[in-house]
């Protein structure tokens, strides 16, 4: 059975993730739907946990959180260079919002927080043709986040862009695959996230309820739910 390794980086508030799960259960219910037959560990280095053995994994999955990969943590440099590691030995990856920008940090890009604010609620991107992954013009995935890949890594292909996040989906030589978007949140999980954003003042109230307004409207989650399950699964086929 595929086994992937979920590299948990940010923890869901307790009553969020009562109602909504952990990041770690969200990708595994999002890749489980795509392939039942997937089993799954957890490592959390956001609460303290070592960084796993690479020579033993089979695939790896770096969720988001609401640190910075800019921030002084003690666990990100030691990710970055595993990151580094498991790209070179290609042990397929896949890192999606914090994952995503974590990868590009580690292999040479930059990332910092946007001038355009917060990206909140369903986003359409651009899918690059010819890509060999996603497949249609576009795709609907539901967002947040202020920071951005801004200089993607040479040899990074970017595959999903928009107007607000031009660099929402990087492709490196075959195993390491990375999204800005989410597409593990359920609808609820995504309003949550707005209702967050507004709590703090974060973002206007302007923005954050045209974000609820638009998951009204449908989200391809599972079309790209199920591309990282194909890409963890048979990237190194």
């Amino acid at each position: 059975m595929p086994r992937v390794t979920i590299i948990e980086t940010g923890i869901v508030s307790p009553k969020n993730r009562e109602r909504h799960g952990s990041y770690p259960q969200m990708f595994a219910r999002m890749i489980g739907a795509a392939d039942a037959s997937v089993t799954f560990d957890t490592v959390s280095i956001a609460a303290g946990a070592s960084l796993p053995d690479i020579e033993e994994l089979e695939a790896i999955l770096i969720t988001g959180s609401s640190a910075g990969v800019y921030d002084e943590l003690d666990w990100i440099a030691p990710l970055e260079a595993f990151v580094r590691t498991a790209h070179e030995k290609k042990v397929p990856m896949v890192g999606v919002c914090f994952g995503h920008q974590l990868i590009a940090q580690a292999l040479g890009g930059t990332v910092r927080k946007s001038e355009k604010g917060w990206g909140l609620g369903r986003h359409v991107y651009d899918v690059a043709p010819g890509n060999s992954l996603i497949e249609g013009a576009d795709i609907a995935i539901a967002c947040s986040h202020q920071d951005q890949v801004i200089t993607p890594p040479v040899g990074a292909a970017t595959i999903l862009s928009s107007d607000f996040t031009p660099h929402a989906g990087l492709l490196y030589s075959g195993t390491t695959f990375s999204v800005q978007p989410h597409p593990e949140f359920t609808v609820g999980f995504a309003l949550a996230c707005c209702e967050m954003v507004r709590s703090r003042g974060g973002a206007p109230d302007s923005v954050v309820a045209s974000a609820e307004a638009s998951l009204a409207e449908q989200l391809k989650s599972a079309r790209l739910g199920g591309v990282i399950t194909r890409f963890l699964t048979g990237a190194r086929r």
